[in-house]
């Protein structure tokens, strides 16, 4: 397993490569929190590809501070919002398709499928690629402000399984339930009895491992099944 900074798009635009033991596998877009591509999720980069995926991480904040790396709490949290606020839809938009290509486009992926996951912000981009790319499944955690996004609904053709929090402040299940209702049978959707929002990071005082380990092992499942 082995991993590099590849660029993506002209201007700047960077991510992660993850590459598997055995140099090639379907492809996965990971889409990080607003923490951006720290340790962690380089740790689940990583965690993927030893599962087999040829996995790219973008660097959403390559406009803002490029290759910034952010802790959960005080300052960094803050930062990490101020980021997220930054950020412009058009161009976000423009960076998940140009991920996806670049990542279709390895010759590592060569005539494999290619999927995406994302958490927290990530999750909504991973709703976001379904809707607008070519992936071939999309897994979403605690994917803030999808349940406002819904009109992205209709043009997701792929399969798409999301995962959130009983306890999420800033998701409520009545979210959930649009997010259920819009997806109908395209989509599995789970909720974690006692979990908090970032459940599945073991480096946040949120993390819930019986929550992580059951939805990893969904997610993993699920991907291999799409993506092989």
């Amino acid at each position: 397993m082995s991993t590099q900074w590849i660029d993506i798009a002209p201007g700047g635009c960077q991510g992660l490569l993850a590459l598997p033991p055995a140099g090639t596998g379907p492809g996965l877009v990971l889409f990080q929190e607003i923490f951006g591509v720290n340790a962690h999720i380089r740790a689940v980069a990583e965690q993927y590809a030893l599962d087999g995926f040829v996995v790219l991480a973008p660097d959403l904040f390559w406009r803002q501070a490029p290759k910034v790396q952010l802790g959960y709490e005080g300052e960094d949290r803050d930062r990490g919002i101020g980021l997220m606020k930054k950020l412009v839809p058009e161009e976000l938009q423009a960076d998940v398709k140009a991920a996806v290509a670049a990542l279709r486009a390895r010759p590592e992926t060569a005539g494999r499928k290619a999927g995406a996951i994302g958490y927290c912000i990530g999750g909504r981009l991973a709703f976001t690629a379904a809707a607008l790319t070519d992936v071939d499944a999309a897994v979403a955690y605690y994917g803030g402000g999808i349940h406002d996004q819904l009109q992205l609904a209709a043009s997701i053709e792929c399969p798409m399984q999301f995962h959130y929090a009983e306890n999420d402040g800033g998701i409520p299940l009545a979210a959930v339930d649009k997010v259920r209702e819009a997806m109908g049978a395209r989509a599995e959707v789970f909720v974690y009895p006692g979990a908090t929002h970032g459940f599945n990071c073991w480096d946040r005082s949120a993390y819930h491992p019986a929550s992580a380990m059951l939805a990893h092992g969904r997610a993993l499942t699920f991907l291999a099944e799409k993506l092989a």
